[in-house]
C-alpha cells in the first residue's frame, strides 16, 4: 500500500491493518446499536399503528415481512455508514475504518458493494472471516471482494506528545508559559552575526527597542 507506514514504537498504529478483536469488537457494537435502533422503529410502528387503528400490533422476527425489512435496515446502517465516511458507529469508537485496498480513501460504491457482499463471510460458519486471522492484510471475504482493508485511524503517538506539549507549557503551577522566544531572545543572535566585535550597529539596536 502507498500511504501506509508502520510509525516507529508502540504508541501508533495508525494506518496499520485492523486485528481482529478491534473489527469484532465494533461489529459488536454496530450490532448492538442497529438492532436497539430497529426495536425503537417497531415500537413506534406498533405505537402509531394502535393510535390510529385502536389496535395493538405486535411484530415477530419469524415473519417474512419483519425480516425483510430487518435485512433492508441493516444493510442501510452498514450500506450507508460505509459509503457515506467509511466507517459505523463501533468502528469510530474502535478508531478503524474502511479504505481501499490502495490505502486511499474508500469510494462510495465500494461501500454500498461492501455491505452487499457482507453476508457471504458468515457462510460455511463465517469460513470467510478467516482472512483477518491468516492473511497479512487481514482482509476477510468481503474486503477481498470490494476491494477494501481495515485500518486503525487514531495515532496514540500524536495524542501522547500534544499531551505532554499542553502539560509543558501549563508548568506546575498551573500559570501558562509562552514558549514564543521574546524580541530580544531573537535580535541578540542576529547582532552577535552581523557584527564581529559583538556591537550591533545603531539601525539594529533602533529596531530592538
Amino acid at each position: 500500500m502507498t500511504d501506509r507506514r508502520h510509525a516507529p514504537g508502540w504508541l501508533s498504529s495508525q494506518g496499520n491493518y485492523a486485528g481482529a478483536v478491534s473489527r469484532l469488537l465494533a461489529f459488536l457494537i454496530d450490532l448492538a446499536v442497529s438492532s436497539g435502533l430497529a426495536a425503537l422503529g417497531l415500537a413506534a410502528t406498533s405505537l402509531a399503528v394502535e393510535v390510529v387503528t385502536g389496535h395493538s400490533v405486535s411484530w415477530s422476527r419469524t415473519n417474512i415481512i419483519v425480516a425483510v425489512v430487518l435485512a433492508a435496515w441493516e444493510f442501510f446502517y452498514f450500506g450507508y455508514s460505509w459509503a457515506a465516511g467509511g466507517r459505523t458507529f463501533g468502528m469510530a469508537v474502535l478508531g478503524v475504518r474502511v479504505v481501499r485496498a490502495d490505502g486511499r480513501s474508500l469510494d462510495p460504491w465500494r461501500g454500498v458493494v461492501r455491505a452487499l457482499v457482507f453476508p457471504l463471510s458468515f457462510l460455511f460458519f463465517g469460513l470467510g472471516f478467516l482472512g483477518i486471522l491468516v492473511q497479512h492484510e487481514h482482509r476477510a471475504l468481503h474486503d477481498l471482494i470490494a476491494g477494501t482493508a481495515v485500518i486503525y485511524s487514531w495515532n496514540a503517538r500524536a495524542a501522547r506528545f500534544r499531551f505532554l506539549a499542553r502539560d509543558e507549557v501549563a508548568g506546575g503551577d498551573g500559570q501558562l508559559k509562552s514558549s514564543e522566544p521574546t524580541s530580544s531572545s531573537r535580535i541578540a543572535p542576529l547582532r552577535q552575526s552581523l557584527s564581529p566585535t559583538g556591537t550591533a550597529p545603531d539601525l539594529l539596536s533602533m529596531a530592538g527597542r
